[in-house]
């Protein structure tokens, strides 16, 4: 005997679950930490300044989050926006440089793979430059090199400090040698810059690789890191196939550095703003 009687008018409003719209509500929501391999809800992980909360693993920043941290209310005035690459050699790999510029420029809204900026950090005015992993993994060509090289001349004339966090996998290789004159040319620039007595702190974040570990990254009167960072010149794959010989554990690590005297300081992400404030404090007065 039938205790209910099926309603097949009802069941038939009843819609089917689209699947793939499910999918696409949730795509992108949650994060897995490499660290602890916890999954993490990504506004949580954005809102702890890609920090996790549970195992303290750094994710990557972009170079706007990277400002809005360290910044006073996460205020600046950006630079020299409109500077573009003119794809000096016409290079060709496994695409045209022009369209690989073009492709950056679109996923990231920037016009190259540094931003350029003026702000204040806990109250003091400074020039900040902060640089895009994501624009050609943070490569430093022509416009990076100009960037920099005009923030330390605003840093000069207006009588203020200069920071630049690092992230890079080195020279541009698609702009040749005009992108190796930039480490000559930046360096040239720091140099007037300590003429003037002005502090001068490199950030080094993952990865600081090849020509701006060469030059910039290395010459600041303090240079600091965030835990965990990859900062070397050559690859270890690269050092360990030259040399023939297993690298130590943590080889080219912030730790590693700093315990073999090329760092200053190893600092939490989440200290860093505080910890800069206090090193100009002592620097500049």
């Amino acid at each position: 005997m039938s205790w209910f009687k099926r309603d097949k008018t009802a069941q038939e409003k009843i819609p089917a679950v689209d699947e793939k719209a499910k999918r696409v509500r949730t795509e992108g929501l949650w994060q897995k930490c490499d660290g602890c391999r916890q999954i993490i809800w990504k506004k949580e992980l954005e809102a702890n300044w890609n920090v996790c909360g549970k195992c303290g693993h750094l994710f990557r920043m972009d170079a706007r989050m990277r400002l809005r941290m360290l910044l006073d209310d996460g205020q600046y005035e950006e630079f020299d926006i409109a500077l573009r690459s003119s794809d000096p050699l016409g290079f060709v790999d496994s695409k045209p440089y022009g369209d690989r510029l073009k492709a950056a420029q679109k996923e990231t809204s920037l016009s190259d793979a540094l931003i350029s900026a003026h702000g204040t950090l806990e109250g003091r005015p400074i020039q900040i430059c902060a640089m895009e992993p994501r624009f050609i993994g943070g490569s430093m060509g022509s416009v990076v090199g100009e960037k920099i090289a005009r923030a330390i001349e605003r840093a000069i004339e207006q009588h203020t400090p200069l920071v630049i966090v690092s992230a890079s996998g080195g020279a541009r290789m698609q702009e040749g040698a005009v992108s190796l004159m930039q480490m000559a040319k930046i360096s040239a620039a720091l140099m007037r810059l300590d003429e003037s007595r002005l502090p001068f702190v490199s950030v080094l974040t993952d990865p600081t690789t090849g020509g701006v570990t060469a030059s910039y990254a290395m010459l600041g009167d303090l240079n600091i890191a965030e835990p965990g960072a990859l900062i070397g010149f050559a690859g270890p794959r690269v050092i360990e196939q030259t040399i023939r010989q297993k690298l130590p554990e943590g080889f080219q690590r912030s730790e590693f550095l700093l315990k073999h005297g090329m760092l200053d300081a190893v600092v939490p992400r989440l200290e860093m703003k505080s910890y800069l404030a206090k090193a100009f404090h002592f620097l500049a007065g």
